[in-house]
């Protein structure tokens, strides 16, 4: 099982970019399916994106798309986030999760480890 951290969050305006990290630490990461969730105050955690262990299958929320990148660096053990064009729904905290498994990536309860989560809040 893989221990995941994540970094980059902060405080930006609307229109700004963030890179978010996720590092991750322990055996066998190069076979995990990775995603991003995130969890506004007072809702539930939603799917932001996925990759999978090959780097081949790439999902993302429809809310996202066209403004985030996910991308993974096998050599440094880390996923990224990149959000551009910022808006203040956008504001969550951010957690990376992995998984052996690949059936929904959309779905939290497919995914084994998860990180502490990184806050970011974006405003308007």
């Amino acid at each position: 099982q893989v221990q995941l951290v994540e970094s980059g969050g902060g405080l930006v305006q609307a229109g700004e970019s963030l890179r978010l990290s996720c590092a991750a630490s322990g055996r066998g990461f190069n076979k995990y399916n990775l995603a991003w969730f995130r969890q506004a105050p007072g809702k539930e955690r939603e799917f932001v994106t996925f990759i999978d262990w090959i780097g081949a299958s790439i999902n993302y929320a429809d809310s996202v798309k066209g403004r985030f990148t996910i991308s993974r660096d096998y050599g440094k053990n880390t996923i990224y986030l990149q959000m551009n064009n910022l808006r203040p729904e956008d504001t969550a905290t951010y957690y990376c999760a992995a998984s052996l498994r690949y059936s929904d990536p959309t779905d939290e309860t497919e995914y084994n480890s998860w990180g502490q989560g990184t806050q970011v809040t974006v405003s308007s």
